[in-house]
């Protein structure tokens, strides 16, 4: 009898356990860890998802449960559990295009409509590598600019993300911020798809672990390199060739990566270039290299070393004279991170960060040189921790430390033996720190919450000597010691995400977004020009926040198409721009600053099908960007812009057969925004321009039509393919406006004045053929 009832009460605790199965999920193939891996569990009918280093835990009462694994593009993968202790398991997926064999189906509907993610959208590597692209050039930033909400121009890598400038993307690499995203003054980005594994857009409903921008997160991963096997790809394009190379330092333990893109304009232009020609001896290029290491001492502890250098150069070297002059500019940055599993729910990252932006001319005649120089650079130290407590909550919480140091133009220069270098070159210093906490709960069948909370702090610090007015024409100076505090400002930026379960399918999602960005970005033109400046906050210069509220529903049809449909309102504060009339020169730039507001409201519709031999999306914007500033424009609003009304991107890939793919694109846009003169008249003898309204003409529409094929031959052997793209960019050559100018012949006197303005456009048709190859 006492047997039977200690043999009972040994079920009763069993089955009132909780236990935990927690790893990794990885690419069989490479032993690439896998981000946003869903982890489905039956009939318990609860999941979670992979974080952004492949790690994920789950905790259930102890019982037999059939465990799969879903990827988009790879096989799922089904276990059975016996769960009667805590579990390390970890999960290797077979890549689709590895076997021909029947793909199981496993609902994916836990990604998008059981989420309490909104507004955020992940793309494929391969997809993007799919598309047809200018030049040859696959361009990550090109893609995301045909997604809901992003607004952009051709020949310009900026994104301008529901109302918002450029500067107010976060936009990482492996974690280091990115100043500065665009090679060939903006027309195309730094980012070598060759080196990339993952793109994530977030461009509403910012979680708590995020901050320091306004409008949205891009957040691309490098490869950690296969630990596998050697493995090298590359391809040769009309304007630039690129390689990269990765494999196993140790087996299943160690790996590198390294992936180098360069141009050779410069060099195919040269020899067609006469000795008597003035432009001799110049030319332009830009380089990338992208590098990572990464060890894995045991399955609690890995260390990862990553880091992307890249430069433009463009020198000029005039044959006639002395003059000569050479204008580089570029990013550095590196990333130290240690992953560390504390136990069976608690997962920490520790990231140093260093990240440097730099631009240069100098020019030299006869004896004489001068040099201008600007930049920022940051350290930055931050830990993030997962605590996965069990399958309704999975808490968030970390801290984010920068010490910024900004470089305005700072110009010197030399003539014989004198020299000119100034003392103090306006530079100045900051702190920025942040801590956050966030839950993401399920509530009931129905409901699941997304709550968080960070707190930031910015604080300008010595040496700083700011001048103060008593506005009488008399001028103190205050000076700051290093690290003296000159302003501190602190922001709390409450996140929250609800959800609403309809059924299976589909669901509601609403959030409520605050944000402050305490660095600026300031331009005097319409693109993202490597000569832009970063500023910070200061006395003077307060930081830019936001309100942005979202409502979507979502939903998933027979895990073959997803669709969503988004409403948001966006409200800035404290939004930056030059004064009228600004020309650059080498005073502090925040005294030429006006400030103002701006809001931004719309509707975005996305139909994403990812399964069959035909994919592709469509994204459909209408919206309203507005500005006001009581400096600019008789305090009246006026459009952003980039205020579009509509915006529609059509994407469409189609496998024919294991040799041919192809694919195409379609944009339409309504046009932009901009300020022309509405009137001209004589003002003692010389013609003047009017304006009377900012941005108050319209440049016609946009559109454009790209196809690409892509050809893969039979490959000889296993051990090298290579596969031939043949793309047109804007295949009826539509030329679609980039900026107007007025042209003006005969003369006043002769009484034949005709001015008339005068459109630019920049590409034509450009047919291009691109020969890749992996060994």
């Amino acid at each position: 009898m006492c047997m039977m009832i200690g043999c009972m009460l040994s079920v009763i605790v069993h089955a009132q356990s909780v236990y935990t199965i927690r790893g990794y999920v990885r690419d069989s193939v490479t032993g690439e860890s896998l981000i946003g891996a869903s982890i489905q569990l039956q009939p318990s009918a609860t999941g979670t998802v992979t974080n952004h280093y492949g790690f994920y835990s789950i905790s259930l009462p102890a019982g037999r449960y059939t465990l799969y694994a879903v990827v988009p593009g790879y096989h799922v993968d089904s276990l059975t559990i016996v769960l009667m202790h805590d579990v390390w398991l970890d999960i290797q997926l077979m890549p689709l295009h590895y076997t021909a064999q029947e793909v199981t189906i496993v609902s994916r509907a836990h990604d998008q409509v059981k989420s309490t993610e909104v507004s955020r959208i992940s793309l494929p590597i391969q997809e993007v590598k799919s598309l047809p692209v200018i030049a040859g050039e696959v361009d990550v930033l090109k893609t995301m600019q045909m997604l809901p909400g992003v607004q952009a121009s051709e020949g310009n890598t900026g994104l301008y993300v529901r109302g918002g400038n450029a500067d107010q993307n976060l936009i990482l690499l492996d974690e280091a911020p990115v100043y500065n995203t665009g090679h060939l003054f903006g027309f195309f980005s730094i980012f070598n798809a060759d080196a990339i594994k993952n793109v994530t857009l977030i461009k509403g409903g910012i979680p708590a672990n995020y901050g320091g921008r306004l409008s949205s997160v891009i957040d691309i991963s490098m490869k950690d390199g296969n630990n596998q096997q050697f493995h090298g790809e590359g391809g040769i394009g009309l304007i630039a060739s690129r390689l990269s190379l990765e494999g196993p330092i140790q087996k299943n333990k160690s790996s590198f990566m390294l992936a180098a893109r360069r141009t050779y304009v410069d060099v195919l232009v040269k020899p067609f270039v006469s000795k008597s020609s003035s432009f001799y001896g110049s030319g332009y290029y830009f380089y990338d290299l992208n590098a990572k290491l990464n060890e894995r001492f045991s399955d609690r502890d890995r260390l990862y070393l990553s880091t992307y250098l890249g430069r433009d150069v463009f020198h000029f070297r005039s044959s006639g004279s002395s003059f000569q002059a050479s204008i580089p500019w570029g990013n550095t940055t590196a990333t130290l991170r240690w992953n560390h599993v504390f136990n069976a729910r608690m997962f920490a990252n520790t990231s140093l960060i260093y990240n440097d932006y730099r631009f240069s001319f100098g020019a030299t005649q006869n004896n004489f040189t001068v040099g201008l120089n600007s930049g920022i650079h940051d350290w930055n130290l931050k830990t993030d921790v997962d605590d996965y407590l069990n399958p309704h909550h999975h808490l968030q919480f970390g801290y984010n430390y920068i010490f910024h140091t900004f470089q305005p133009s700072t110009a010197s220069g030399r003539s014989d033996t004198a020299s000119f270098k100034p003392a103090n070159p306006m530079k100045k210093y900051a702190h920025e720190a942040a801590v956050y906490l966030l839950d993401d709960m399920q509530v009931g069948e129905r409901w699941g919450l997304n709550a968080g909370l960070r707190y930031s702090l910015f604080q300008q610090v010595g040496p700083y000597i700011r001048v103060q007015s008593d506005g009488n024409g008399h001028d103190d100076s205050i000076y700051y010691h290093r690290l003296q505090p000159v302003k501190t400002y602190m922001q709390l930026e409450p996140r929250l995400i609800a959800r609403f379960t309809l059924n299976s399918h589909a669901s509601l999602k609403a959030s409520i977004t605050r944000t402050a960005q305490y660095i600026h970005l300031v331009s005097n033109s319409g693109t993202t020009l490597p000569t832009d400046l970063w500023v910070p906050s200061t006395y003077r210069v307060k930081p830019q926040t936001s309100w942005e509220y979202t409502l979507g529903y979502f939903l998933n049809l027979h895990d073959v198409w997803e669709a969503s449909f988004e409403i948001y309102d966006r409200q800035m504060n404290h939004q930056i721009e030059f004064a009228e009339g600004y020309t650059p020169s080498l005073e502090d730039p925040e005294n030429s600053f006006v400030f103002g507001k701006g809001w931004s409201y719309g509707s975005e519709l996305f139909i994403h099908k990812q399964k069959g031999k035909f994919t592709g999306w469509l994204s459909y914007t209408l919206s309203w960007t507005w500005r006001r500033f009581p400096a600019l424009n008789n305090g009246a609003k006026y459009p952003a812009r980039f205020d579009r009304r509509h915006d529609l991107d059509i994407v469409l890939n189609y496998r024919f057969n294991d040799r041919w793919h192809f694919s195409a694109d379609f944009v339409f846009a309504t046009g932009n925004a901009v300020t022309i003169p509405d009137r001209f008249y004589l003002m003692e003898g010389t013609l003047t321009q009017a304006y009377t309204r900012i941005n108050g003409y319209r440049m016609k529409p946009y559109n454009r039509l790209d196809i690409a094929a892509v050809y893969t031959p039979k490959p000889k052997n296993h051990r090298f393919h290579h596969s031939w793209m043949f793309s047109i960019y804007n295949v009826y050559s539509r030329l679609n406006p980039y900026f107007i100018y007025f042209d003006q012949t005969g003369g006043l006197l002769q009484g034949n004045l005709k001015i008339q303005a005068k459109q630019v456009s920049l590409f034509p048709i450009i047919p291009s053929v691109t020969w890749n190859f992996s060994f």
